[in-house]
């Protein structure tokens, strides 16, 4: 855990190049004794207020999204379709909602753990690929909601992946055509694989 993203990192004002920087940084949970994570792989950016998108769209505060109004570096967890818990990172200074919301992994550690809670037998690329399907193997919920990224329950952390442009791809977020033009926007980042 020496390795453990910095709170400065999180407060950083572009969250956009917070996004593209998260890729191939690891995300780690550890709950009740069990170590899981793995190596970021995608992200979304989100830039409230003029981000039709986000959830602080017009600086839109609900109960929901109030903890996108916090400092950077803390969880925002939200229910989609009353189903999937998703994770963001709230990113920049407190009152600016800016978030980043964790796509994918590439499994790592604690992959048995990742498994059970997934209720899968064997590793495939459905794992941890998917914001609800990441959330569920790593053991993330909305009780997560508001909670520091400096750890001891969940954390980023640099291992030295070094990721070069070439092997990043930029497309339009998933899901978002309600936001009319801000759907068209390639505020979405992955590894090629």
């Amino acid at each position: 855990m020496n390795n453990k993203l910095p709170l400065s990192f999180y407060l950083q004002d572009d969250v956009l190049a917070i996004s593209r920087q998260l890729l191939g940084k690891y995300l780690f949970t550890f709950f009740d004794g069990c170590l899981t994570g793995g190596m970021i792989i995608e992200t979304e950016a989100y830039r409230a207020p003029d981000d039709r998108a986000s959830h602080a769209f017009g600086m839109r505060r609900t109960n929901r999204n109030e903890v996108m109004y916090h400092h950077g570096g803390v969880c925002y967890v939200y229910l989609c379709y009353g189903i999937h818990s998703l994770f963001n990172i709230v990113t920049n200074q407190q009152g600016i909602p800016h978030a980043i919301l964790i796509r994918a992994l590439e499994p790592a550690v604690g992959i048995e753990k990742m498994l059970e809670r997934r209720h899968k037998i064997k590793v495939d690329k459905t794992l941890t690929a998917g914001p609800g399907s990441l959330t569920q193997a790593l053991g993330i919920s909305t009780k997560h909601n508001g909670l520091s990224l400096s750890g001891p329950e969940i954390w980023v952390q640099d291992n030295g992946i070094i990721v070069s442009d070439d092997n990043v791809i930029t497309s339009p977020r998933v899901g978002v055509d309600y936001a009319g033009e801000d759907a068209l926007l390639p505020w979405r980042f992955l590894l090629k694989k």
